[in-house]
């Protein structure tokens, strides 16, 4: 079972989710979302033993400039969260980067927008709402291609967890769910969560 928590700061939230063995660290780059990172912290990253744990860019429609700039040599993982179509996957994935892109999944049709996608690393299957905490429809759950390269994103959180696993997910990511308050996360809930994830079967 793979799991990803996304909004991190890049000095507070750290080292507990590289101790906790957590396999992918999210850093939001987005002007309009309270978990928005200033892009000067970025160098801050480097002062980390990763151990097993990746850095991921969480990006909307990102610029060539910015992820030249900012990107290449500091992330593991460039995550697109905007509507950027299989050329443009294609054109930043020559640029040497792994790649998580997201999928909006209102209906059960938008699942199969995934299947433009080969070129990704990742698939996240993600509700439509942007910055705002929605579950993913549990109808849909059952819908979704399995295996380690599809991740599900949608309210996702120590009580539920279990009840997502037996559906056949192996890969979460989780944000507003392990926060005390908009943008900022408790490490208690962290922990938390992590030891509920280390209890079930991986």
């Amino acid at each position: 079972m793979k799991i990803k928590i996304c909004g991190l700061n890049p000095i507070r939230d750290v080292q507990l989710c590289i101790d906790l063995k957590v396999d992918y660290l999210g850093f939001v780059f987005y002007e309009k979302s309270p978990r928005n990172i200033n892009i000067a912290k970025i160098n801050l990253l480097s002062k980390y033993n990763k151990k097993n744990s990746a850095f991921v860019a969480v990006t909307v429609n990102p610029s060539d400039e910015f992820i030249k700039k900012n990107v290449i040599g500091n992330f593991d993982f460039i995550q697109l969260h905007g509507s950027e179509n299989k050329d443009r996957v294609d054109e930043i994935k020559n640029m040497g980067l792994n790649i998580i892109k997201t999928i909006k999944v209102k209906e059960e049709k938008d699942i199969e927008e995934y299947k433009k996608f080969d070129s990704a690393d990742i698939i996240l299957f993600d509700t439509p709402s942007m910055e705002k905490s929605s579950a993913f429809p549990k109808n849909l759950i059952t819908k979704l291609p399995l295996g380690k390269k599809y991740a599900l994103a949608g309210s996702i959180s120590e009580d539920n967890i279990e009840n997502i696993s037996k559906l056949g997910v192996n890969f979460f990511d989780l944000s507003s769910s392990l926060e005390k308050q908009l943008g900022l996360k408790d490490h208690i809930k962290i922990k938390n969560f992590i030891k509920k994830k280390n209890e079930l079967k991986n």
